[in-house]
């Protein structure tokens, strides 16, 4: 893990990564508007509109302080890499 890895990358906390939640798509919006909420509650999760899995947010992955390289929707870190897979 390099410094660059451990660095926010800018707009982390309101734009989900973004090879990992394009911004087209009909659930964007409700994604977003869940990730708001957890955000304004402090709450570490939420559910995703889709599957109902839980999806961490953008400040409980940045407390955490490291990319775990699992995909993230709302990772904060950077760099982006040209060969990541969007999941």
């Amino acid at each position: 893990m390099t410094a660059e890895s451990n660095r926010l990358r800018p707009e982390w906390r309101e734009s989900p990564h973004p090879r990992r939640m394009p911004a087209e798509g009909d659930r964007h919006p409700e994604i977003l508007r869940r990730h708001r909420a957890a955000l304004d509650r402090g709450v570490p999760v939420y559910a995703d509109p889709l599957s109902g899995l839980s999806v961490f947010t953008a400040d409980f992955l940045a407390r955490r302080g490291y990319c775990c390289d699992s995909g993230c929707r709302h990772c904060p870190f950077v760099p982006v890499r040209d060969d990541e897979p969007a999941i």
